[in-house]
């Protein structure tokens, strides 16, 4: 069985990782949405409300999606869940080289997984988590750029 972890923040989930989950599922047997931590990023939604809205995108439709929230190491979770491939995606080239780095230090820790990357669909790689939650925090409509679990979850946000 061909297990992947897609490890992010998700802060808010966007039609760009909406597209990677979707291809990546011809690929693999079953893919765990893995809402990491990441101690740098300031959050908009909480881990609850992030799950929430990815169960609300992919479980109608994909039985081999799971949404899961982890603390620690990558390699770790996927050590727990029985996962060989990291999925990441990549927007540009600055993202290739950050996302290198990652992979390497990762087969450093773990070379038995391997990561898998897939680059963004054409008109998706402008979509930014961190550009979404300023658009978010200013009133701006985020629509176009993420599915409508998120847009119907900043309509319910006290923030």
């Amino acid at each position: 069985m061909k297990i992947a972890v897609f490890p992010g923040s998700f802060d808010p989930l966007t039609n760009a990782h909406v597209d990677i989950v979707e291809r990546a599922i011809q690929l693999f047997d079953k893919i765990y949405v893995a809402i990491g931590t990441n101690t740098t990023k300031k959050g908009f939604f909480n881990h609850k409300e992030r799950l929430s809205i990815i169960e609300s995108v992919f479980f109608t439709h994909h039985s081999k999606i799971e949404a899961v929230h982890f603390e620690g190491l990558t390699v770790d979770f996927c050590r727990k869940v029985h996962a060989q491939y990291i999925l990441r995606g990549m927007r540009n080239a600055n993202d290739f080289e950050f996302e290198k780095a990652i992979a390497l230090n990762n087969a450093a820790l773990a070379p038995d997984i391997e990561t898998v990357f897939l680059v963004s669909s054409s008109g998706l790689s402008h979509i930014s988590s961190t550009i979404i939650r300023e658009i978010i925090i200013n009133n701006g409509d985020v629509s176009q750029l993420v599915p409508e679990a998120v847009v119907s979850a900043i309509g319910k946000s006290s923030r």
